[in-house]
């Protein structure tokens, strides 16, 4: 199908496109597209989209996520749409996964068009998720942390660790790491991976070791618990925590004395408080929505002192910012397929007609 953006996130088909063909970006593709382009790039690219897109955050539809929760983990549909174009997201969280040989998480996504209902574009996302979080983590670092920053310290050294520390490094600048993680071999494989990238590297023999000195703290653990992983006596005046790790209902990593001591920032509310960090407090707990600080309507970080806490969970406007950013970026080229994922009989009423075979009498 060959397609043209006829307005933002808007697909209108040329002359003689078939609308049951749809875009598809499958694993190789995704694959092949990030190492050739690079990820610290392609996150700070990602970090524009999503910013333009939060700076319209009234314009899109809404919603908590539709989740299903098991003993073994979640499984998540995220959905939302500008009005033009409609996306969701796939997503599962399964902390125990790597123990049988499986990833904690995996995902895919689509685009459709609003005015067709019609499914234009499906892409892999469980290697764009860790894009899009490293990608929004670094974009709120931006309007949070100090000027200047330049450690950071990461609780937590799993599949998202080097994403993390490549979007900070790319946006902020950031390239000293302090990194802690209870399994030895995470440790391990994050030096091996972005060792040879110039990175200062500081194995710490604790949490608490870690954050010492660290202008931002990146926590990002996979239990499915309320653990306590950054103490109240740990987080000293000025610092950024960027909060990734806690997800869902009953997964938190802060102290819930550090909340009271800071300013907290939230992708969605209604989301967050059944996620994210902020389910351990009183359910009117201020906190201040991130998109409104990007537009311009709320201040982010007044004063060297502050503490700043980004309770992020992941929302749908991230995702659709993210696919609408891959989707642009590979059109025409061959990391893109086509696939035909819709029926398109001759008669558009008769349905019947492309099964039938010989007619029955």
């Amino acid at each position: 199908m060959t397609t043209t953006i006829s307005a933002p996130g808007r697909v209108a088909e040329e002359p003689g496109s078939s609308p049951s063909m749809v875009t598809f970006v499958d694993v190789a593709s995704m694959t092949r597209w990030v190492s050739d382009h690079g990820v610290a790039p392609i996150i700070r690219g990602m970090v524009t989209a999503i910013e333009d897109d939060f700076r319209r955050w009234p314009s899109f539809d809404k919603t908590p996520r539709v989740a299903s929760h098991s003993t073994d983990g979640v499984i998540e549909l995220m959905p939302t749409s500008d009005g033009e174009t409609y996306a969701f997201k796939y997503v599962n969280g399964h902390p125990t996964n790597p123990s049988r040989g499986f990833q904690t998480v995996t995902a895919f996504g689509v685009l459709a068009d609003v005015h067709s209902g019609y499914p234009t574009f499906v892409s892999e996302m469980t290697i764009l998720t860790a894009l899009r979080t490293a990608a929004t983590s670094a974009m709120a670092a931006r309007w949070l942390a100090r000027p200047g920053s330049s450690t950071m310290a990461m609780i937590g050294a799993g599949s998202q660790a080097e994403f993390q520390a490549l979007g900070f490094r790319s946006t902020l600048g950031i390239s000293t790491l302090r990194v802690w993680d209870v399994d030895p071999l995470a440790v391990a494989k994050l030096v091996r991976n972005i060792g040879p990238l110039g990175f200062d590297i500081h194995i710490a023999s604790s949490a608490a070791d870690a954050v010492a000195g660290a202008d931002v703290i990146t926590t990002c653990t996979a239990d499915k618990a309320n653990a306590t992983v950054l103490t109240d006596s740990m987080v000293g005046p000025g610092v950024h925590i960027n909060a990734i790790g806690g997800d869902c209902p009953g997964k938190t990593e802060l102290d819930p004395r550090i909340l009271h001591r800071a300013d907290v920032f939230v992708e969605y509310p209604e989301q967050t408080r059944i996620e994210g960090e902020i389910q351990q407090v009183a359910p009117d707990f201020p906190v201040t929505e991130l998109w409104e600080v990007v537009a311009g309507h709320r201040t982010g970080r007044r004063d060297p002192e502050q503490i700043t806490v980004f309770d992020s969970v992941g929302f749908a406007i991230e995702d659709f910012s993210a696919l609408r950013f891959v989707r642009d970026a590979v059109e025409g080229t061959t990391y893109a397929a086509e696939i035909e994922l819709v029926v398109e009989p001759v008669d558009p009423k008769d349905l019947f007609g492309l099964v039938s075979g010989e007619r029955q009498p």
